[in-house]
């Protein structure tokens, strides 16, 4: 009876760790947020064990009985599309369910996006905020009023068709002259780290196709 949070690599399939795998061969069970990405993995890795899947639309539905499964002594794998479970993914309910009921819970280590986007940014990471996706309406205004004075390096994860648009409110709240770093496509063959001011990251993406994943960086205000 347990409850693995297990991570998935973010874009190379070979970004996952043997004990994930050892995992992920020994469930009953594997949840995905996507059975059609997950399905690609487990196929990678010649994993053959029942998949069903959890996300956002179908978490509330199910998580109890889930939970139930887990207390009648089942064990469960959890996987997202990329990497952890829980960062800005489904994972947070099951997770808090099965504290809850008494459930063991383990998270294994593993890819997380905006770890090597931060890292490899040049920007000050000692300190640093998480904000994972900004608001798209109600409360965006908020947030980044109380971010531009933030002194902790920021976080955030974008989609690429919102990219340019988040990069020029980020102009707008916190000055073109705010270094950043904008990551895409992070492990991929065509990965790409865009490093500079605001002002000059935004007239780059707004010249060009932008696609993949996206972590932006941002320093904190000095």
């Amino acid at each position: 009876m347990k409850l693995y949070i297990v991570p998935s690599p973010i874009g190379n399939l070979a970004d996952i760790t043997y004990r994930a795998v050892k995992v992920l061969e020994e469930a009953d069970l594997v949840l995905a947020e996507d059975t059609r990405t997950s399905g690609v993995l487990l196929k990678h890795y010649q994993i053959n064990k029942p998949v069903t899947p959890y996300h956002q639309h179908n978490e509330h539905k199910i998580t109890q009985h889930l939970v139930q499964q887990l207390q009648e002594g089942k064990t469960m794998a959890l996987l997202t599309d990329a990497g952890t479970p829980g960062v800005s993914d489904p994972g947070f309910l099951l997770v808090r369910e099965c504290t809850r009921a008494g459930v063991p819970v383990e998270c294994l280590p593993g890819a997380t996006a905006f770890v090597p986007a931060l890292v490899n940014s040049g920007i000050p990471m000692n300190r640093f905020a998480f904000e994972g996706f900004l608001p798209l309406k109600k409360g965006r205004h908020t947030l980044l009023t109380q971010l531009a004075t933030e002194e902790r390096t920021i976080v955030f994860y974008e989609s690429p068709m919102r990219l340019v648009k988040t990069l020029a409110d980020l102009i707008q709240y916190f000055g073109p002259d705010r270094p950043c770093s904008v990551s895409r496509e992070l492990t991929k063959l065509f990965e790409e780290n865009k490093r500079g001011s605001l002002q000059e990251v935004h007239d780059y993406f707004s010249q060009k196709s932008v696609k993949g994943e996206i972590v932006v960086v941002v320093q904190g205000l000095s």
